[in-house]
């Protein structure tokens, strides 16, 4: 079954395909295997909290590259259906293309909708609603838990996973980067017009910093959801070696610069060279800490 290995990316596609499909790893095969790798586990528990059954109608909100979508085929079985839905028109295709190649199209449905606003579904018609690091880009997160109550037929169930990146925001002013940090203390002056760039882009407010674990459940009872369990993983671990192409060419999420292309933009060359001089090192020999957390809900209307 599909793990994400079809790579189809042009300069036309939109600001989620470009990142999906070549911004997030820098273009770079080996590491966009890498994520995919790190990823299957991810899909595997979300499908496992959520227990798709044969014949079963799966939802998979802001679906991407339909990691989670394609793999609940297995378990939904020939008589059981997906709706693969996202934001991006370019993501629909590739996720068409794909359904195309594992013969899979006429269990597909394709459909271009945002996660708070899903009126082309009718009411309680869907068993089974996944998402993937989806409300991290939705603003209105009660609308759209709402609206994941209102398609799932009762007994439906609902299974999400969400990073927690308020987790280890702001870092400490020595350390460049919230969940990969180096420390650029020698350089803390030139660092800190980069993390401008991107405090710019993405504040406090933006709903990728927004939330944590209890606001999610809170937005699970609040849409009337029972039975809702939340777990949470907190990690703070030593990171690998990384190439430094490739590193400096990888976007973190599809709304924010490339650390070259924010140091293109508010650097100085000399400036440029000092700052790469001294993170450089860093990087290929791993010489980071990554903190992360994360969040899996699931939860049942009954």
């Amino acid at each position: 079954m599909f793990c994400g290995r079809a790579i189809v990316s042009t300069s036309t596609q939109d600001q989620w395909a470009q990142w999906l499909l070549e911004r997030r790893h820098g273009g770079d095969l080996e590491r966009h295997d890498s994520v995919i790798d790190a990823l299957i586990p991810v899909r595997d528990q979300v499908l496992d909290n959520a227990n798709p059954a044969q014949g079963e109608v799966l939802l998979d909100v802001g679906t991407g590259d339909g990691l989670i979508a394609f793999g609940a085929l297995p378990r939904l079985r020939e008589s059981g259906r997906i709706i693969l839905s996202d934001v991006s028109q370019d993501l629909l295709g590739q996720c068409r293309s794909i359904a195309q190649e594992l013969s899979v199209l006429h269990q597909c449905q394709f459909l271009k909708a945002s996660a708070d606003d899903l009126t082309a579904i009718e009411n309680e018609s869907v068993d089974v609603v996944t998402t993937r690091s989806v409300l991290i880009f939705v603003g209105a997160k009660q609308k759209a838990f709402q609206e994941f109550y209102r398609v799932l037929k009762p007994g439906g169930r609902l299974s999400m996973f969400e990073p927690i990146n308020r987790f280890g925001y702001p870092a400490p002013p020595h350390m460049f980067g919230v969940y990969e940090g180096y420390d650029v203390t020698p350089v803390m002056e030139i660092a800190r017009k980069v993390k401008d760039v991107y405090g710019r882009i993405q504040p406090p407010s933006d709903p990728m910093l927004d939330f944590d674990e209890r606001d999610l459940l809170a937005f699970a009872e609040e849409a009337n959801f029972e039975e809702i369990h939340v777990d949470v993983k907190f990690e703070i671990r030593p990171l690998s070696p990384q190439r430094w192409e490739v590193f400096k060419n990888s976007a973190g999420n599809p709304k924010v610069p490339t650390l070259e292309e924010a140091m293109t933009q508010v650097l100085m060359p000399k400036e440029k060279d000092v700052f790469e001089s001294h993170l450089r090192p860093l990087v290929e020999s791993g010489q980071g800490t990554r903190r992360s957390a994360a969040s899996f809900l699931w939860a049942t209307k009954l």
